[in-house]
């Protein structure tokens, strides 16, 4: 039998990139997950999703796809009474739901910085307080942050500031749900090849490689299989911890 046989698993932002890899490779492993995507362009988020799960070979019951914008408080309480109202508890969660909206702060808007601060970490802390009363004893949480979290990056003050306010949200709910025996991580990836990365231009890519000591970007199941790992027995005394995944690109603490 799978480690994650029939484990009820939430993975925000699914629809594509990391999130999806994510979803693919628990369902995979026997979980049912809850693919969450935003209402913005929902018929479209929901059909990469359906997309994904076909091409995985992957039952519909195995995959269930979950609208909800994780900024928004209420539509993420619905979103957790959804999973209740089917299975009861919740195994795993992770958050992974996030955006860019790249300025540096002299020409950032004050909409800009918000709408950053409010998917990526008020949505997870938003998915975390809705989750922790479902979590079953020895549950899981992981955050997906990023290498800029610790290093910064020209132009992207509000998007670095989220993922390293997401290091300490970590942090702080390892030490909160501990006498449950819910471990809780950070995931720090750095360069993915993802559709992001894929329509920059091409010397912005090789310059980006050239930064990396292992010399390439990494790939969607990197991040996967790193996710997993956290979230299996495997890593029960691993918590408050921030995994990097970045080729070596940034190799502190």
């Amino acid at each position: 039998m799978n480690e994650f046989e029939d484990k009820v698993v939430v993975v925000t932002g699914a629809s594509r990139g990391i999130g999806a890899a994510i979803a693919t490779a628990f369902a995979k492993g026997g979980a049912i997950v809850f693919a969450n995507y935003p209402g913005a362009d929902a018929e479209q988020h929901r059909l990469h999703i359906e997309q994904w799960r076909e091409e995985a070979g992957l039952d519909e019951g195995r995959v269930i796809p979950v609208q909800g914008d994780v900024a928004d408080s209420d539509q993420v309480a619905q979103m957790f009474e959804t999973v209740r109202s089917q299975f009861g508890e919740l195994d795993i969660l992770v958050n992974n739901a996030g955006i860019k909206r790249d300025h540096t702060v002299r020409k950032m808007t004050d909409d800009e910085w918000r709408q950053v601060m409010q998917v990526n970490l008020d949505g997870a802390f938003f998915c975390c307080r809705s989750a922790i009363p479902l979590l079953r004893e020895c549950g899981r949480i992981v955050c997906i942050s990023s290498v800029v979290a610790h290093t910064g990056n020209f132009g992207v003050a509000n998007y670095a500031a989220s993922k390293a306010g997401l290091l300490g949200l970590t942090r702080t709910l390892a030490l909160e749900l501990a006498a449950r025996n819910i471990t809780v991580n950070a995931v720090c990836p750095g360069f993915i090849d993802t559709a992001m990365v894929g329509d920059m231009p091409a010397d912005v890519v090789e310059k980006m490689v050239a930064q990396i000591p292992l010399k390439r970007l990494g790939s969607v199941q990197d991040i996967a299989s790193t996710v997993l790992f956290l979230a299996s027995m495997a890593a029960g005394y691993i918590t408050g911890q921030a995994i990097g995944i970045n080729g070596g690109l940034y190799r502190g603490n």
